[in-house]
């Protein structure tokens, strides 16, 4: 087993062959792939995709650049479409205070209002966080978030970050990043995270591992993520792959 816990399908950066990259992904024995909806039209987009694989799995959201356009309208439909059954996850939403594409007022909206979206739906949420981790944590506290979980994905935060998002309820998942030589934080991070807690993802067509980096990434790589996961936990690759997969089934409540 191997699951893609983050992926981007809907991408413009795979308009030329999205066809041929699931196909490479399904090769490199992935057993399915989350793919991630960022805002309404991308999770109209993504529903169209899982609608025609039935290994492929989404999530719904309004991503923290994107939050300067939340509106009770942008809820209300966001609520309709997470009723599709193969959607598992609310998200991503969170804050992102590297970018700013959107002001921060509006990423706290759009967050606080998306988690208890996801309570009202029983659903999972994942969490983008970049240079905000102790409002995202406090956000997370606020919204009584320990009480449906989810996902800190692409997790940027040190040891001290991931105990408490541990102790939420939330897993932590790893991109590409953990490949690259200087990424020693990422890798004390998954040293100290209990294997029962870590999915794998690509972020896909964003950060993608070494040997690939610099080109654009796809689902099918996430084999480089998982082997360097291994390689630190000093278990066999088989092993990575497949307590992975089965936390990431677990959170997303996959058949």
């Amino acid at each position: 087993m191997l699951i893609d816990a983050h992926t981007h399908l809907d991408m413009p950066e795979f308009d030329s062959d999205r066809a041929e990259v699931i196909a490479r992904a399904r090769n490199a024995g992935l057993t399915a792939m989350i793919t991630v909806g960022i805002d309404l039209e991308s999770g109209r987009s993504v529903l169209d995709l899982v609608g025609r694989h039935d290994f492929i799995y989404c999530t719904l959201g309004v991503h923290p650049h994107e939050a300067k356009h939340w509106t009770p309208i942008v809820s209300k439909e966001l609520s309709t479409l997470l009723d599709h059954p193969k959607a598992v996850a609310v998200g991503e939403t969170g804050l992102d205070f590297f970018r700013d594409h959107s002001p921060r007022r509006d990423q706290r909206r759009a967050f606080h209002e998306q988690i208890a979206l996801a309570r009202d739906k029983s659903l999972p949420v994942v969490v983008h966080d970049r240079d905000a981790h102790m409002e995202v944590l406090d956000i997370l506290k606020e919204e009584g978030a320990d009480t449906i979980g989810g996902v800190i994905h692409c997790f940027s935060g040190d040891v001290g970050m991931a105990k408490k998002c541990l102790d939420m309820g939330f897993y932590i998942s790893i991109p590409g990043t953990i490949t690259f030589p200087k990424a020693e934080e990422i890798r004390r991070v998954v040293r100290a995270t209990p294997l029962n807690r870590l999915l794998v993802e690509t972020d896909a067509p964003y950060l993608t591992p070494v040997p690939f980096r610099g080109k654009r990434n796809e689902p099918a790589y996430v084999t480089y993520t998982v082997a360097e996961l291994a390689r630190i936990k000093e278990i066999p690759l088989e092993e990575a792959r497949e307590i992975t997969a089965r936390n990431a089934k677990t959170i997303f409540r996959i058949p």
